[in-house]
């Protein structure tokens, strides 16, 4: 079962049934408990009515063996009386059906009597009869009428006969037949209804689903159709409702968008980078071949600059592809103060002397990309600076910013986020003496990025451009 909508109808399915099932076997259990209390209800009545009048010494109702079947049991299990009628009986005091003799008793009153001849005083008026106050014991058992036996609710009553002082208890029975028929009509009914309604829930839930997830196998379609075709530019239909399913396809669309510009840029940078090593490669072997040929002529000076070249373009290659392969920066505290005073002193015999002020806390980083990133900046202010070029370090809340600052020519404004794209060099730099490969601000930005920070361009006080490192203070 592998589709979202046969898993989402079973599931619903089973959820309601499982409800519906403890909902059923709830009410029947309600229902039975509510007949039985109503049946031991009017069970008590007719035992407290009869037990009445046994204690007035009258006789009892007994006519009525179905409806209200009725038993007097005394303290010996001896049956006083039972309803006529009465074939069999369970759940009371004694299971006899007929009216017994019982000798203990008699003999007692016989006894009782002799004596009262030999009195001759007169004797005393009996006292009243009395019925047990309280509650009434409730139980379950079983009559037989007319060959057909059915179910009762017995109420047991204890009442004393005010003539004779026989202490019996009354055993009077309401049918629990209402009871049974009324839960089996429920029960009958919920299991008609329960498939029935498991059913529409089943289908309603299939028909929902098939809808709901109709524009997600449109998204499925499309994107299968872009992996078969491998054209990014397509997009996979957005539907209007506004639900998950529309931002999930918004979100897609934007996914392809920059995969899209992804694989662009990465196409251009292997077309760039190709063209790159391209130049130095071909002079180098120039270079290599004349000198084979004719040794005289072999511009040592000029092929180890191709070489130099080469090497300093094939390592901002190889980190730029770890950039991009998500490697993060170290954890190491490093004084940023510091690093640019140890990469300003490799630099005493450039052409254009660099300044160094101010000093900021530590941040938290990789010490040689972040060496990189200062110097990348120094290279570029050294190459188009006219005779200055000035470096300051100070902290700005809770950052750390380096200003790297030179009295050239500066950046255009609508060049300025262009120029940290790669392999993008200005008019003025696209001469191989004086320019590199354009991956140098580049490189410089995405290390800034990945240690929290940014790399920004702007016109410096005494003209020129100034670079702003942001890093966050450690």
């Amino acid at each position: 079962m592998r589709s979202v909508r046969a898993k989402a109808a079973v599931g619903a399915t089973l959820v309601v049934a499982v409800a519906l099932v403890v909902a059923g076997l709830s009410v029947l259990f309600l229902l039975r408990q509510n007949l039985e209390h109503a049946a031991g209800l009017q069970a008590e009545v007719t035992a407290r009515e009869t037990a009445s009048r046994f204690a007035l010494d009258r006789d009892p109702d007994l006519s009525d063996a179905e409806e209200r079947p009725v038993q007097i049991v005394d303290g010996n299990g001896c049956v006083l009386a039972v309803s006529p009628g009465v074939e069999r009986i369970s759940g009371t005091g004694s299971g006899g059906v007929r009216a017994q003799e019982c000798p203990g008793r008699d003999a007692d009153e016989n006894e009782s009597g002799s004596d009262s001849d030999d009195d001759t005083e007169e004797p005393e008026d009996p006292e009243p009869g009395q019925v047990a106050a309280g509650g009434a014991g409730l139980s379950t058992g079983s009559v037989t009428v007319g060959g057909d036996t059915a179910r009762y609710r017995f109420a047991a009553v204890e009442a004393t006969r005010g003539d004779d002082g026989v202490t019996a208890t009354v055993y009077a029975g309401a049918p629990l037949t209402t009871e049974e028929s009324a839960v089996d009509t429920v029960r009958d009914a919920m299991l008609v209804g329960l498939p029935v309604l498991l059913v529409v829930v089943g289908s309603v839930t299939w028909l929902v689903t098939r809808r709901a997830l109709g524009p997600v196998e449109a998204i499925r379609r499309e994107m299968a159709a872009i992996t078969h075709s491998e054209d990014l530019s397509r997009r996979v239909p957005e539907p209007g409702s506004g639900d998950e399913v529309a931002r999930l396809a918004r979100t897609t669309n934007e996914t392809l968008a920059a995969l899209e510009a992804s694989v662009e840029r990465q196409r251009r940078f292997v077309a760039d980078a190709s063209h790159e090593l391209r130049s130095p490669i071909a002079s180098l072997r120039t270079q290599l071949e004349v000198g084979a040929a004719h040794p005289e002529l072999l511009d040592v000076p000029g092929a180890v600059e191709d070489t130099v070249r080469l090497q300093q373009l094939a390592a901002d290659l190889l980190l730029l592809a770890r950039l991009d392969a998500g490697e993060r920066p170290g954890s190491a505290r490093i004084d940023p103060g510091a690093l640019v005073r140890e990469e300003v002193s490799q630099r005493t015999g450039d052409r254009v002397p660099v300044t160094v002020e101010g000093d900021a806390p530590e941040v938290v980083g990789s010490r040689s990309q972040l060496a990189r990133v200062v110097g990348n900046l120094l290279d570029n202010a050294q190459r188009h600076a006219r005779g200055a070029v000035t470096v300051t370090v100070r902290a700005v809340g809770r950052e750390v910013l380096v200003e790297v600052a030179d009295d050239g020519e500066g950046v255009p404004e609508d060049e300025r986020e262009r120029i940290f794209e790669r392999f993008v060099r200005l008019d003025d730099a696209r001469t191989r003496d004086e320019g590199g490969a354009g991956l140098g601000l580049a490189i410089a930005r995405d290390v800034a990025v990945r240690h929290g920070g940014g790399l920004t361009v702007g016109a410096a006080p005494g003209g020129g451009a100034v670079f702003r490192l942001r890093l966050p203070a450690a």
